[in-house]
């Protein structure tokens, strides 16, 4: 891929859910969302997550993983369509993810996106999206505030342009997408994106093998919960010795920091869902940042190769700092 055109993609999008790739950047960015969706391909059937009062390893209350740092970085990968498996509806895939998250627990999160996919079928043809977000999500996982715009062929779609926000601790959660009639509610504990990665490190750190939750991230048409369902591995340093993948990982300052292999499942909100929309698989290391990125969405599955890592250690350890003393107006 040339130098002077880092985004360039291959995209099937006539059957492909509108918000894969941007959730999972919102994955990426706290460690949330493609490294090796490291899992096999969604299975026929499968169990969702049972609803939040009783789960066997519900998400916990906002604000309980108040000594996670994440990671202030910038981070791309490039997309490339999985080998075997699933009945090739998609027959080649290209593409880029450029990412950069900033912020800290007092502060907040921001993050910019940038993607440029084509997946190209045989019936329908090559189809190539462009699409570009900005989101900032508050400290304590109280507000999120998302704004997408899309490029589809390179024809402009409407863009999604909202706000969410918690009425109180584990409460419900309020959404208003400009231009709509009348804002949407939804019964809570909902978590917003990054407070998602931090509570999935909480969980991994704990040793729990199981995390359920439900998640809003502005994708889609920003209108969508989802049930989402994590099955955690057991803890591992370094990349696996069988790969080339991922090298700023492998020989980067992260070659010695933990991480865990996840399988995130996402779910239609509701009861009865016996399948999952489609699986996450990816190595979520102690600071967020993910790696063995594998999306399957049955059909097809779409890999991630992390081809550059920049991290600003300056502002960890800030945030570190602040983390200790607390946060102050």
């Amino acid at each position: 891929m040339p130098e002077d055109c880092p985004f360039r993609v291959a995209c099937y999008l006539v059957d492909l859910e509108p918000g894969l790739f941007m959730r999972l950047s919102h994955l990426l960015t706290a460690g949330l969302l493609v490294s090796a969706w490291g899992a096999q391909a969604a299975p026929a059937v499968s169990e969702p997550p049972a609803p939040a009062a009783k789960a066997e390893a519900p998400a916990p209350a906002p604000g309980i993983a108040q000594d996670i740092v994440l990671a202030n970085h910038r981070a791309v990968y490039d997309l490339s369509l999985a080998e075997g498996g699933g009945t090739r509806s998609v027959e080649s895939a290209r593409g880029r993810i450029v990412i950069d998250f900033r912020g800290d627990a007092c502060r907040g999160y921001t993050m910019l996106t940038r993607q440029v996919t084509e997946l190209s079928s045989g019936e329908s043809g090559p189809r190539l999206s462009d699409m570009r977000s900005t989101t900032f999500e508050g400290g304590k996982g109280r507000e999120f505030r998302f704004k997408t715009t899309t490029l589809t062929n390179n024809q402009p779609a409407a863009p999604v342009d909202g706000t969410a926000s918690e009425q109180g601790p584990g409460e419900s959660v309020t959404v208003k997408l400009k231009g709509a009639a009348k804002p949407l509610t939804v019964e809570g504990p909902v978590l917003f994106p990054s407070e998602h990665m931090r509570h999935l490190i909480e969980a991994a750190r704990a040793g729990q093998a199981t995390l359920s939750a439900k998640v809003f991230d502005g994708s889609d048409d920003g209108k969508k919960v989802y049930d989402t369902f994590a099955v955690i591995g057991h803890a591992g340093t370094g990349p696996a010795s069988d790969t080339a993948r991922d090298k700023p990982l492998r020989e980067g300052p992260l070659a010695g920091m933990p991480h865990w292999p996840v399988r995130l499942s996402y779910y239609t909100a509701g009861a009865g869902e016996r399948t999952p929309i489609y699986t996450l698989g990816f190595d979520l290391y102690e600071n967020g940042v993910s790696g063995a990125l594998k999306l399957d969405y049955g059909e097809f599955a779409i890999l991630g190769d992390m081809v550059a890592l920049d991290i600003d250690a300056q502002a960890g350890k800030t945030a570190a700092k602040e983390g200790d003393k607390g946060c102050t107006p």
